[in-house]
Protein backbone atom coordinates (compact mmCIF):
# COMPACT_ATOMS: atom_id res chain seq x y z
CA UNK A 1 0.00 0.00 0.00
CA UNK A 2 1.34 3.43 -0.95
CA UNK A 3 1.64 6.17 1.64
CA UNK A 4 1.21 9.87 0.97
CA UNK A 5 2.48 12.25 3.65
CA UNK A 6 1.28 15.84 3.30
CA UNK A 7 4.17 18.01 4.48
CA UNK A 8 3.59 21.23 2.58
CA UNK A 9 2.07 23.41 5.30
CA UNK A 10 3.85 26.49 6.60
CA UNK A 11 3.15 25.77 10.26
CA UNK A 12 2.52 29.39 11.15
CA UNK A 13 1.40 28.54 14.72
CA UNK A 14 4.73 26.94 15.58
CA UNK A 15 7.17 29.26 13.80
CA UNK A 16 8.71 30.30 17.11
CA UNK A 17 10.22 26.80 17.22
CA UNK A 18 10.76 26.17 13.50
CA UNK A 19 11.13 29.33 11.46
CA UNK A 20 13.92 27.98 9.25
CA UNK A 21 12.85 24.33 8.85
CA UNK A 22 9.56 22.62 7.95
CA UNK A 23 7.52 21.69 11.00
CA UNK A 24 7.89 17.89 10.51
CA UNK A 25 11.67 18.33 10.79
CA UNK A 26 11.47 19.43 14.42
CA UNK A 27 13.66 17.10 16.43
CA UNK A 28 12.91 14.99 19.48
CA UNK A 29 16.06 13.59 21.08
CA UNK A 30 17.98 14.56 17.96
CA UNK A 31 15.66 12.78 15.50
CA UNK A 32 13.20 14.67 13.26
CA UNK A 33 9.57 13.74 13.84
CA UNK A 34 9.14 12.89 10.15
CA UNK A 35 12.11 10.50 10.29
CA UNK A 36 10.56 8.67 13.24
CA UNK A 37 7.33 8.32 11.30
CA UNK A 38 9.01 7.07 8.14
CA UNK A 39 10.92 4.46 10.15
CA UNK A 40 7.67 3.33 11.77
CA UNK A 41 6.01 2.98 8.36
CA UNK A 42 8.93 1.02 6.87
CA UNK A 43 9.06 -1.27 9.90
CA UNK A 44 5.43 -2.20 9.19
CA UNK A 45 6.03 -2.81 5.49
CA UNK A 46 4.84 0.53 4.10
CA UNK A 47 7.88 1.36 1.98
CA UNK A 48 6.40 3.17 -1.05
CA UNK A 49 6.14 6.76 0.17
CA UNK A 50 5.24 10.02 -1.57
CA UNK A 51 5.82 13.25 0.35
CA UNK A 52 4.10 16.42 -0.81
CA UNK A 53 6.22 19.45 0.00
CA UNK A 54 6.10 23.19 -0.45
CA UNK A 55 7.38 25.57 2.22
CA UNK A 56 11.11 24.85 2.70
CA UNK A 57 10.51 21.56 0.93
CA UNK A 58 14.14 21.28 -0.17
CA UNK A 59 15.10 20.70 3.48
CA UNK A 60 12.96 17.55 3.52
CA UNK A 61 14.07 16.35 0.08
CA UNK A 62 17.76 16.85 0.86
CA UNK A 63 17.48 15.05 4.19
CA UNK A 64 15.57 11.95 3.07
CA UNK A 65 16.68 11.71 -0.54
CA UNK A 66 15.27 8.69 -2.33
CA UNK A 67 14.62 6.92 0.97
CA UNK A 68 17.07 4.09 0.29
CA UNK A 69 18.95 4.59 3.56
CA UNK A 70 15.66 3.87 5.37
CA UNK A 71 14.74 0.86 3.25
CA UNK A 72 12.04 2.89 1.50
CA UNK A 73 11.34 4.35 -1.91
CA UNK A 74 10.53 8.02 -1.42
CA UNK A 75 9.37 10.39 -4.14
CA UNK A 76 8.14 13.96 -3.85
CA UNK A 77 5.55 16.28 -5.26
CA UNK A 78 6.54 19.93 -4.97
CA UNK A 79 3.66 22.40 -4.78
CA UNK A 80 4.97 25.50 -6.49
CA UNK A 81 1.65 27.21 -5.71
CA UNK A 82 -0.71 26.43 -2.80
CA UNK A 83 -3.09 23.70 -3.93
CA UNK A 84 -5.09 23.18 -0.76
CA UNK A 85 -4.52 20.10 1.36
CA UNK A 86 -5.93 17.76 -1.30
CA UNK A 87 -4.88 19.43 -4.54
CA UNK A 88 -1.74 17.34 -4.87
CA UNK A 89 -3.81 14.15 -4.82
CA UNK A 90 -5.41 15.15 -8.12
CA UNK A 91 -1.99 15.93 -9.59
CA UNK A 92 -0.86 12.44 -8.54
CA UNK A 93 -4.03 10.67 -9.68
CA UNK A 94 -2.39 8.58 -12.42
CA UNK A 95 0.11 7.14 -9.91
CA UNK A 96 -2.65 6.10 -7.51
CA UNK A 97 -4.13 2.76 -8.54
CA UNK A 98 -4.92 1.19 -5.15
CA UNK A 99 -6.12 2.43 -1.74
CA UNK A 100 -3.38 4.46 -0.05
CA UNK A 101 -2.51 5.76 3.40
CA UNK A 102 -2.95 9.52 3.62
CA UNK A 103 -1.15 11.13 6.54
CA UNK A 104 -0.84 14.72 7.71
CA UNK A 105 2.72 15.63 8.67
CA UNK A 106 1.32 18.04 11.27
CA UNK A 107 0.21 14.97 13.22
CA UNK A 108 2.48 12.80 15.35
CA UNK A 109 1.43 9.15 15.23
CA UNK A 110 2.42 5.61 16.09
CA UNK A 111 -0.22 3.26 14.70
CA UNK A 112 -0.51 -0.38 13.72
CA UNK A 113 -1.32 0.46 10.10
CA UNK A 114 -1.67 -3.17 9.04
CA UNK A 115 -4.52 -3.53 11.52
CA UNK A 116 -6.15 -0.41 10.07
CA UNK A 117 -5.65 -1.68 6.51
CA UNK A 118 -7.32 -4.98 7.39
CA UNK A 119 -10.28 -3.04 8.78
CA UNK A 120 -10.52 -0.98 5.58
CA UNK A 121 -10.52 -4.09 3.43
CA UNK A 122 -13.12 -5.79 5.62
CA UNK A 123 -15.50 -2.85 5.49
CA UNK A 124 -15.13 -2.39 1.74
CA UNK A 125 -15.63 1.38 1.79
CA UNK A 126 -13.91 4.11 -0.16
CA UNK A 127 -12.48 5.88 2.89
CA UNK A 128 -11.51 4.84 6.41
CA UNK A 129 -11.02 7.59 8.97
CA UNK A 130 -8.83 7.00 12.01
CA UNK A 131 -10.99 8.26 14.86
CA UNK A 132 -10.35 8.45 18.58
CA UNK A 133 -11.55 10.20 21.74
CA UNK A 134 -9.70 13.26 22.95
CA UNK A 135 -9.64 15.54 25.99
CA UNK A 136 -11.47 18.41 24.29
CA UNK A 137 -14.28 17.04 22.11
CA UNK A 138 -16.39 20.12 22.86
CA UNK A 139 -14.21 22.22 20.52
CA UNK A 140 -13.21 19.48 18.05
CA UNK A 141 -14.85 18.26 14.88
CA UNK A 142 -17.03 15.25 15.68
CA UNK A 143 -17.71 12.15 13.62
CA UNK A 144 -21.14 10.56 14.06
CA UNK A 145 -21.40 6.93 12.96
CA UNK A 146 -23.89 4.07 13.09
CA UNK A 147 -23.33 0.79 14.92
CA UNK A 148 -21.47 -0.60 11.89
CA UNK A 149 -19.00 2.29 11.97
CA UNK A 150 -20.41 3.92 8.83
CA UNK A 151 -20.11 7.70 9.04
CA UNK A 152 -23.53 9.31 9.08
CA UNK A 153 -22.46 12.92 9.67
CA UNK A 154 -19.35 15.01 10.09
CA UNK A 155 -19.69 17.99 12.41
CA UNK A 156 -17.11 20.75 12.19
CA UNK A 157 -16.27 22.85 15.26
CA UNK A 158 -18.70 25.55 14.23
CA UNK A 159 -21.58 23.19 13.37
CA UNK A 160 -24.48 22.69 15.72
CA UNK A 161 -24.10 19.41 17.56
CA UNK A 162 -26.34 17.19 19.68
CA UNK A 163 -26.63 17.96 23.38
CA UNK A 164 -24.94 14.61 24.10
CA UNK A 165 -22.53 12.88 21.76
CA UNK A 166 -19.92 10.14 21.56
CA UNK A 167 -16.39 11.43 21.94
CA UNK A 168 -15.21 10.49 18.46
CA UNK A 169 -12.81 12.87 16.70
CA UNK A 170 -11.19 12.68 13.27
CA UNK A 171 -7.42 12.42 13.77
CA UNK A 172 -6.11 13.33 10.31
CA UNK A 173 -5.07 9.79 9.36
CA UNK A 174 -6.88 8.09 6.47
CA UNK A 175 -6.99 5.22 4.03
CA UNK A 176 -8.38 6.48 0.74
CA UNK A 177 -9.45 4.67 -2.39
CA UNK A 178 -8.37 6.85 -5.35
CA UNK A 179 -11.84 6.37 -6.85
CA UNK A 180 -12.91 9.13 -4.44
CA UNK A 181 -10.99 11.60 -6.58
CA UNK A 182 -13.14 10.70 -9.56
CA UNK A 183 -16.34 11.63 -7.74
CA UNK A 184 -15.53 15.34 -7.99
CA UNK A 185 -15.54 17.11 -11.31
CA UNK A 186 -12.32 19.09 -11.06
CA UNK A 187 -9.87 19.69 -13.88
CA UNK A 188 -6.53 18.86 -12.26
CA UNK A 189 -4.75 21.16 -14.71
CA UNK A 190 -6.61 24.14 -13.25
CA UNK A 191 -5.72 23.37 -9.62
CA UNK A 192 -3.18 25.94 -8.41
CA UNK A 193 -4.11 28.40 -11.16
CA UNK A 194 -6.16 31.56 -10.93
CA UNK A 195 -9.79 31.24 -11.94
CA UNK A 196 -10.73 33.87 -14.51
CA UNK A 197 -14.25 34.24 -13.15
CA UNK A 198 -13.44 34.58 -9.44
CA UNK A 199 -9.86 35.79 -9.58
CA UNK A 200 -8.97 33.21 -6.92
CA UNK A 201 -6.46 30.37 -7.11
CA UNK A 202 -8.27 27.03 -7.35
CA UNK A 203 -7.53 24.85 -4.32
CA UNK A 204 -9.05 21.60 -3.07
CA UNK A 205 -9.97 21.05 0.57
CA UNK A 206 -9.70 17.43 1.75
CA UNK A 207 -12.38 17.47 4.43
CA UNK A 208 -14.90 19.82 2.90
CA UNK A 209 -14.78 18.69 -0.73
CA UNK A 210 -13.72 15.03 -0.61
CA UNK A 211 -14.55 13.46 2.72
CA UNK A 212 -17.56 15.20 4.26
CA UNK A 213 -19.72 14.62 1.14
CA UNK A 214 -19.30 10.86 1.75
CA UNK A 215 -21.18 11.11 5.05
CA UNK A 216 -24.38 9.11 4.96
CA UNK A 217 -23.44 7.23 1.77
CA UNK A 218 -22.22 4.06 3.49
CA UNK A 219 -18.84 4.46 1.78
CA UNK A 220 -16.84 5.98 4.66
CA UNK A 221 -16.10 4.22 7.96
CA UNK A 222 -14.62 5.02 11.36
CA UNK A 223 -11.64 3.07 12.57
CA UNK A 224 -11.84 3.71 16.32
CA UNK A 225 -8.51 3.27 18.07
CA UNK A 226 -6.79 4.50 21.24
CA UNK A 227 -3.40 4.61 19.52
CA UNK A 228 -1.27 7.74 19.65
CA UNK A 229 -2.22 10.52 17.23
CA UNK A 230 -1.70 14.15 18.24
CA UNK A 231 -1.42 17.46 16.45
CA UNK A 232 1.89 19.19 17.24
CA UNK A 233 0.81 22.46 15.63
CA UNK A 234 1.62 24.79 18.56
CA UNK A 235 4.68 25.04 20.82
CA UNK A 236 2.63 23.79 23.77
CA UNK A 237 1.43 20.74 21.85
CA UNK A 238 4.94 20.01 20.58
CA UNK A 239 6.34 20.04 24.10
CA UNK A 240 3.53 17.69 25.21
CA UNK A 241 4.35 15.31 22.35
CA UNK A 242 8.05 15.51 23.18
CA UNK A 243 7.29 14.54 26.77
CA UNK A 244 5.17 11.60 25.59
CA UNK A 245 7.99 10.40 23.33
CA UNK A 246 10.48 10.48 26.16
CA UNK A 247 8.08 8.63 28.48
CA UNK A 248 7.53 5.86 25.94
CA UNK A 249 3.80 6.64 25.58
CA UNK A 250 3.88 7.29 21.82
CA UNK A 251 5.36 3.93 20.85
CA UNK A 252 3.72 2.08 23.74
CA UNK A 253 0.17 2.83 22.56
CA UNK A 254 0.70 1.13 19.20
CA UNK A 255 -1.71 -1.82 19.28
CA UNK A 256 0.95 -4.18 18.01
CA UNK A 257 2.29 -3.86 21.57
CA UNK A 258 0.56 -5.36 24.60
CA UNK A 259 -1.64 -2.80 26.34
CA UNK A 260 -2.62 -2.34 29.96
CA UNK A 261 -6.13 -1.29 30.93
CA UNK A 262 -8.19 -0.14 33.85
CA UNK A 263 -11.70 -1.55 33.50
CA UNK A 264 -14.43 0.42 35.24
CA UNK A 265 -17.94 -0.62 36.16
CA UNK A 266 -20.58 2.03 35.38
CA UNK A 267 -23.50 2.30 37.83
CA UNK A 268 -22.33 3.12 41.33
CA UNK A 269 -18.76 3.50 40.11
CA UNK A 270 -18.85 6.23 37.48
CA UNK A 271 -22.36 7.56 38.02
CA UNK A 272 -24.64 7.73 41.02
CA UNK A 273 -26.53 4.52 41.65
CA UNK A 274 -30.28 5.00 41.14
CA UNK A 275 -31.37 1.39 40.78
CA UNK A 276 -31.96 0.52 37.15
CA UNK A 277 -31.05 3.68 35.26
CA UNK A 278 -33.58 4.08 32.45
CA UNK A 279 -32.90 7.45 30.82
CA UNK A 280 -30.17 10.03 30.47
CA UNK A 281 -31.90 12.46 32.85
CA UNK A 282 -31.09 10.09 35.72
CA UNK A 283 -27.40 9.91 34.82
CA UNK A 284 -25.12 11.98 37.06
CA UNK A 285 -21.35 11.64 37.39
CA UNK A 286 -20.06 10.96 40.87
CA UNK A 287 -17.80 13.60 42.38
CA UNK A 288 -14.16 13.12 41.45
CA UNK A 289 -14.80 10.58 38.71
CA UNK A 290 -13.73 12.79 35.81
CA UNK A 291 -10.50 13.66 37.61
CA UNK A 292 -9.75 10.01 38.32
CA UNK A 293 -10.39 9.02 34.70
CA UNK A 294 -8.16 11.87 33.59
CA UNK A 295 -5.44 10.35 35.80
CA UNK A 296 -5.96 7.04 33.99
CA UNK A 297 -5.77 8.78 30.59
CA UNK A 298 -2.43 10.33 31.55
CA UNK A 299 -1.04 7.08 32.96
CA UNK A 300 -0.70 5.22 29.66
CA UNK A 301 -3.40 2.73 30.70
CA UNK A 302 -6.52 2.33 28.58
CA UNK A 303 -9.77 3.28 30.33
CA UNK A 304 -12.53 0.84 29.41
CA UNK A 305 -16.07 0.71 30.79
CA UNK A 306 -17.76 -2.71 31.20
CA UNK A 307 -21.36 -2.69 32.37
CA UNK A 308 -24.28 -5.10 32.74
CA UNK A 309 -27.44 -3.61 31.25
CA UNK A 310 -30.24 -6.17 31.77
CA UNK A 311 -32.76 -3.36 31.26
CA UNK A 312 -32.34 -3.99 27.53
CA UNK A 313 -33.42 -7.63 27.72
CA UNK A 314 -36.20 -6.70 30.11
CA UNK A 315 -37.61 -4.26 27.56
CA UNK A 316 -37.25 -1.30 29.87
CA UNK A 317 -34.62 0.58 27.86
CA UNK A 318 -34.02 0.51 24.11
CA UNK A 319 -30.59 0.31 22.52
CA UNK A 320 -31.09 3.90 21.33
CA UNK A 321 -31.91 5.09 24.86
CA UNK A 322 -28.84 3.31 26.24
CA UNK A 323 -26.72 4.99 23.58
CA UNK A 324 -28.06 8.37 24.72
CA UNK A 325 -27.09 7.57 28.33
CA UNK A 326 -23.59 6.64 27.25
CA UNK A 327 -23.32 9.71 25.03
CA UNK A 328 -24.18 11.85 28.06
CA UNK A 329 -21.45 10.10 30.03
CA UNK A 330 -18.86 10.76 27.32
CA UNK A 331 -20.01 14.37 26.91
CA UNK A 332 -19.80 15.14 30.64
CA UNK A 333 -16.39 13.51 30.91
CA UNK A 334 -15.16 15.38 27.85
CA UNK A 335 -16.19 18.72 29.33
CA UNK A 336 -13.76 17.98 32.16
CA UNK A 337 -10.93 16.82 29.91
CA UNK A 338 -11.43 13.07 30.46
CA UNK A 339 -12.38 10.25 28.09
CA UNK A 340 -12.87 6.51 27.85
CA UNK A 341 -11.08 4.37 25.27
CA UNK A 342 -13.75 1.70 25.00
CA UNK A 343 -17.20 0.73 26.25
CA UNK A 344 -18.73 -2.75 26.45
CA UNK A 345 -22.19 -3.58 27.73
CA UNK A 346 -24.08 -6.81 28.23
CA UNK A 347 -27.75 -6.49 27.16
CA UNK A 348 -28.72 -9.99 28.31
CA UNK A 349 -30.65 -11.29 31.32
CA UNK A 350 -31.05 -14.96 32.26
CA UNK A 351 -34.40 -14.71 34.08
CA UNK A 352 -37.68 -14.65 32.18
CA UNK A 353 -41.13 -13.41 33.11
CA UNK A 354 -40.84 -9.62 32.66
CA UNK A 355 -43.57 -7.76 30.81
CA UNK A 356 -42.23 -6.45 27.51
CA UNK A 357 -39.04 -8.51 27.69
CA UNK A 358 -37.04 -9.31 24.54
CA UNK A 359 -37.05 -13.09 24.26
CA UNK A 360 -33.90 -13.40 22.14
CA UNK A 361 -31.87 -11.58 24.81
CA UNK A 362 -33.11 -13.78 27.65
CA UNK A 363 -30.39 -16.37 28.11
CA UNK A 364 -27.39 -17.15 30.28
CA UNK A 365 -24.62 -15.46 28.29
CA UNK A 366 -20.85 -15.34 28.67
CA UNK A 367 -20.60 -11.54 28.87
CA UNK A 368 -22.75 -10.79 31.92
CA UNK A 369 -20.60 -10.12 34.98
CA UNK A 370 -19.45 -11.99 37.07
CA UNK A 371 -18.43 -13.82 33.89
CA UNK A 372 -15.44 -12.21 32.19
CA UNK A 373 -16.73 -12.08 28.60
CA UNK A 374 -16.64 -8.31 28.18
CA UNK A 375 -13.09 -8.07 29.51
CA UNK A 376 -11.95 -10.93 27.30
CA UNK A 377 -13.47 -9.27 24.23
CA UNK A 378 -11.79 -5.97 25.07
CA UNK A 379 -8.49 -7.81 25.50
CA UNK A 380 -8.89 -9.26 22.01
CA UNK A 381 -9.92 -5.93 20.48
CA UNK A 382 -7.13 -3.88 22.08
CA UNK A 383 -4.36 -6.47 22.57
CA UNK A 384 -4.55 -6.09 26.36
CA UNK A 385 -2.38 -7.97 28.85
CA UNK A 386 -5.04 -8.75 31.44
CA UNK A 387 -2.48 -9.78 34.05
CA UNK A 388 -1.20 -6.19 34.04
CA UNK A 389 -4.69 -4.67 34.14
CA UNK A 390 -7.24 -3.73 36.80
CA UNK A 391 -10.99 -4.20 37.26
CA UNK A 392 -12.53 -1.55 39.50
CA UNK A 393 -16.15 -1.74 40.59
CA UNK A 394 -18.55 -1.42 43.48
CA UNK A 395 -19.94 -4.97 43.58
CA UNK A 396 -18.84 -8.54 44.08
CA UNK A 397 -19.72 -9.38 40.48
CA UNK A 398 -17.18 -6.78 39.25
CA UNK A 399 -14.43 -8.28 41.36
CA UNK A 400 -15.29 -11.82 40.29
CA UNK A 401 -15.33 -10.84 36.62
CA UNK A 402 -11.94 -9.16 36.96
CA UNK A 403 -10.46 -12.15 38.80
CA UNK A 404 -11.85 -14.58 36.23
CA UNK A 405 -10.21 -12.54 33.47
CA UNK A 406 -6.89 -12.57 35.33
CA UNK A 407 -6.90 -8.90 36.34
CA UNK A 408 -5.96 -7.25 39.59
CA UNK A 409 -9.19 -6.08 41.26
CA UNK A 410 -10.29 -3.15 43.39
CA UNK A 411 -13.64 -3.09 45.23
CA UNK A 412 -14.97 0.39 45.98
CA UNK A 413 -18.21 1.24 47.77
CA UNK A 414 -20.13 -1.70 49.19
CA UNK A 415 -23.00 -4.02 48.34
CA UNK A 416 -25.43 -1.44 49.73
CA UNK A 417 -24.09 0.93 47.07
CA UNK A 418 -22.52 3.25 49.61
CA UNK A 419 -21.03 6.22 47.82
CA UNK A 420 -18.48 7.33 50.43
CA UNK A 421 -15.69 5.58 48.45
CA UNK A 422 -15.93 5.81 44.65
CA UNK A 423 -13.70 5.67 41.62
CA UNK A 424 -13.12 9.35 42.37
CA UNK A 425 -11.04 8.15 45.30
CA UNK A 426 -9.07 5.68 43.22
CA UNK A 427 -6.10 8.03 42.84
CA UNK A 428 -4.45 6.25 45.77
CA UNK A 429 -4.56 3.03 43.75
CA UNK A 430 -3.24 4.75 40.66
CA UNK A 431 -0.35 6.25 42.65
CA UNK A 432 0.37 2.85 44.21
CA UNK A 433 0.27 0.65 41.11
CA UNK A 434 0.79 2.76 38.00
Amino acid sequence: MQTIIMAGGKGTRIQSLASDIPKPMLQIDGVPVLEREIKSLVHQGFKDIIITVSHLGSVIMDYFGDGSKYGATISYYMEEEPLGNAGALFKLREQLTEPFLLLNADVVFDIDFNRMAEFHKRKGGLVTLFTHPNSHPYDSGLIIADNNGSVSSWLAKEDERPVYYKNRVNAGVHIVDPKVLDLIEIDSDKIGKRDDATGKILKVDLDRQLLKPLSGTGKMFCYDSPEYVKDMGTPERFYAVEKDFKNGIVEGKNLSNKQKAIFLDRDGTINKYVGFLRNEKEFELLDGVAGAIKEINNSGYLCIVVTNQPVIARGEVSFEELEMIHNKMETLLGLEGAYIDGLYFCPHHPHKGYEGEIAELKFDCECRKPKPGMLLQAAKDFNIDLSQSFMIGDSESDVKAGAAAGCKTVLIGDEDYGQDITVGSVKEYIDLYL
